[in-house]
This record gives structure tokens, sequence and C-alpha cells, in this order.
């Protein structure tokens, strides 16, 4: 059973940046989707970010301009560049991943996604 396991979160400044990476383990074969998700009570659970194996990639326009997805150099691995962070970026962080390739329609849908990880904090004060 694949497993991933998210790192990076920590607490920053209004303003600042962080890098999430995630790594998926356990499984004998590529990931074509990888997500990034994020939860808090109030919006629960958002997707922003996906990318495909072939580096297609979409941004939710909360956080574009400012997150880059990108793939790790190992496989089934991905990273969250977060820059300019902002208070209402404050949330808990997913990684998401799908063994099929994801379209812009349903690519940043919680329902897409069958392994997840257990998330990692991120907060952004003021």
């Amino acid at each position: 059973q694949a497993q991933l396991m998210e790192s990076g979160g920590a607490s920053v400044q209004a303003g600042g940046s962080l890098k999430l990476s995630c790594v998926a383990s356990g499984y004998g074969h590529n990931f074509d989707c990888m997500a990034w998700f994020r939860q808090t009570p109030e919006t629960g659970r958002v997707g922003i970010a996906f990318i495909n194996s072939d580096g297609g990639s979409l941004y939710a326009d909360s956080v574009k301009g400012r997150f880059t997805i990108s793939q790790g150099n190992a496989r089934n691995t991905m990273n969250l560049e977060m820059s300019t962070l902002r208070p209402d970026d404050t949330a808990r962080y997913y990684c998401a991943a799908s063994p099929f390739s994801c379209s812009r329609a349903t690519g940043l849908s919680s329902s897409r996604y069958s392994f997840w990880g257990q998330g990692t904090q991120v907060t952004v004060s003021s």
C-alpha cells in the first residue's frame, strides 16, 4: 500500500517563503498525477495545485503566481515552493496522488485522488 509523507511545514511571517515536499513510498508504479491540497476548519479541503508526469500543471487562483509545484528528482516525489505567504495561506497542507493523469476539469477535486498523506501544518503570521 502506498504511503505519502509531507514535510517542510513551519510557522513563518507574512511575506516569507516555504518549500513543502512529498515522498510516496510502497507503490510499485509511477503516479501520473500528484497534487497539493490545503484544509482549514472554515474552508474544508481545497485543491491548490497539481502536476502530471508530463510536467503539465494547474494552480488555483488563490496561489497562482506565488506557489510553484514541481516534480522531485526521485520517482513519485513532489515539491511545492511557496512565496509571498499570507495569513490566509495558514492551513494543513496535504499531498495526494493518482495513478492516472489529471485533467484541468477535475485535477483540483479531492475525489480524484486515492492516496493521501497525513499533512503538514503551515502557519503564516501577520
